[in-house]
């Protein structure tokens, strides 16, 4: 979770002509969840974590999900500095795990667009319970699933070839036949 500090603000009021009471400082909490890609994804049908540029407009409301505190208003977020901008953005790239390996699962097929979905397969197939990983920075819950994976690809041995594969069943069918006293 990233704690934020947004500096409060001092106004002028240019209808009454007088300062109006500077805001206080408020610190929000962050977290680059699945929930908060969810969220983002529910406004934009659209996947979060495709490729390619995003809006300032969907930067900020991706900022927005990823608010923890259901109290605080998102409007906040509108005195962000260019400083808490550059520290949200670092902790959304950080890895958030010892893990070495990289952040994004292996085992998607070719050209599957990762959507929260079905990352939640994921983590069904691996039973991996919604609460509380669906909170979790989104790359340490990626090393989770990777980690299944490859936990439980173990052990289940290399895909045979072709030849090795018609020569098994050709044996196999040899021994068939000898037990049974039949010719094929």
């Amino acid at each position: 979770m990233l704690k934020v500090t947004i500096l409060g603000t001092e106004g002028f009021d240019n209808e009454t002509q007088k300062f109006v009471p500077p805001t206080d400082n408020i610190v929000i909490d962050l977290e680059h969840s699945l929930l908060a890609v969810s969220k983002w994804e529910s406004k934009y049908e659209k996947p979060f974590l495709q490729a390619g540029k995003k809006t300032s407009m969907e930067i900020y409301d991706y900022i927005k999900a990823m608010i923890v505190d259901p109290d605080v208003d998102p409007d906040v977020l509108d005195r962000c500095s260019q400083s808490n901008l550059t520290e949200i953005q670092a902790y959304i790239d950080s890895n958030q795990s010892a893990t070495t390996f990289g952040r994004m699962p292996e085992h998607r097929g070719p050209g599957e667009v990762i959507t929260s979905e079905l990352i939640y397969f994921w983590m069904v197939n691996y039973t991996i319970p919604f609460n509380p990983a669906e909170s979790w920075h989104l790359n340490r819950l990626f090393s989770l699933i990777k980690i299944a994976n490859i936990k439980n690809s173990a052990g289940k041995g290399q895909k045979m070839s072709r030849n090795e594969l018609a020569q098994r069943n050709r044996g196999l069918n040899a021994e068939r036949k000898a037990k049974l006293g039949t010719t094929g």
